[in-house]
């Protein structure tokens, strides 16, 4: 196929429907001119709003300049998959119920209940989106022969929601996540960037207002100001990102989050809008949607690591799964979850060859005066 600007806003509309075909909810393509956004990134990176998270500086403003990481780019193809289960399909009722039920996990009746991130419940995302988006590359390249191309989710210096907020798949929510009108949050984000000069799509202006849901349900005041997030507080950074002892005055805020948080999502008002996945990948494992603390906490490494086998999860280790599960078992005791079953789970893991984990278990006794 002889590569034409006729051709070129034809074969646009046609990965956008192989796109949908494959799985994904929208599909758009923008340039990729971010220089508007390093001033900021700088800002953030010399605040050292990000952490731990060396790799976030490690290449300069490299995430900036999509071009320098693949030479050649010159246009992002950037995909969107909703994540939420799609057992909330037939549970939903009135389509908003499921946020109640998640809001309910973070009471303190549900203090011996872990909480795991939406996103973590099913199968890990970076293979589910980088298949789908490989799939959606060899079409192209079958319709049109070679063309350069590099396909990524959450996996390189790209700044995903730049690029999706420039190809008009929504804007970015005061939380720092992009929202949608018709889908809210719960969404994934991945892109090809390529040398193809495909016609690009228009952007669209931001749709929060004068709304601080977000940054005022924050359990750690982690969004420090509007479209401003110090990591270092973010409970998904703590249990996620960080590798050692998470601190001890932030410990009482993360509550039963064990591996993520979703509150900034679950309290905007455009999540109401979130749709369930069309995919079965998504789909709740190991009953991570209703497990104990308890229950969790009692895993071997070898049921940990298999039973987190493809999962998101898996990848902070069993020592931090167990870190996280020690934090969420001392918390249960301001709760008034402080059980002789819980006291005894964390008194079995008081002398855990793990430094990291005994530290963790010592102060979840501590809380329960044990």
């Amino acid at each position: 196929m002889v590569v034409t600007e006729h051709n070129l806003a034809a074969l646009a509309t046609t990965i956008k429907a192989w796109g949908r075909e494959l799985g994904f909810a929208d599909i758009r393509i923008s340039d990729v001119d971010l220089a508007e956004q390093e001033a900021g990134f700088a800002a953030w990176l010399a605040l050292g709003y990000h952490g731990e998270m060396d790799y976030m500086a490690a290449h300069g403003m490299k995430r900036a300049r999509p071009a320098e990481l693949v030479p050649g780019t010159i246009r992002a193809i950037t995909v969107r998959m909703d994540y939420l289960p799609r057992a909330y399909k037939d549970e939903q009722g009135d389509e908003r119920n499921w946020r109640a039920r998640e809001q309910a996990r973070l009471e303190p009746a549900a203090a011996g209940t872990a909480t795991v991130s939406l996103y973590a419940r099913g199968r890990d995302y970076h293979k589910v989106l980088r298949s789908r988006m490989q799939q959606l590359a060899d079409r192209i390249k079958g319709e049109i022969g070679d063309f350069g191309y590099r396909v990524f989710t959450d996996s390189a210096p790209v700044m995903e929601v730049a690029l999706a907020q420039k190809a008009g798949l929504g804007w970015r929510g005061k939380h720092t996540l992009l929202l949608n009108r018709e889908a809210g949050s719960f969404f994934f984000l991945g892109e090809i960037l390529t040398d193809l000069p495909l016609p690009v799509d228009e952007s669209i202006s931001s749709h929060c207002g004068q709304c601080s849901a977000c940054i005022d349900v924050c359990p750690t005041k982690a969004i420090v100001g509007p479209y401003r997030l110090d990591a270092r507080r973010c409970i998904s950074y703590l249990t996620i990102e960080l590798k050692g002892s998470i601190p001890v005055e932030l410990r009482p805020l993360i509550g039963n989050r064990v591996y993520g948080c979703d509150d900034c999502q679950l309290f905007c008002p455009w999540n109401k809008f979130a749709q369930p996945s069309t995919l079965g990948d998504f789909d709740v494992r190991n009953g991570l949607d209703r497990a104990s603390l308890v229950e969790l906490f009692s895993w071997s490494e070898e049921q940990f690591n298999s039973r987190m086998e493809g999962s998101p999860i898996r990848r902070i280790g069993y020592q931090r799964w167990l870190r996280n599960m020690a934090v969420g078992l001392g918390n249960a005791a301001a709760a008034g979850a402080g059980t002789p079953e819980i006291i005894a789970a964390l008194q079995q893991r008081s002398d855990d060859p793990s430094e990291l984990v005994r530290e963790h278990v010592a102060w979840a006794l501590q809380q329960h005066g044990a």
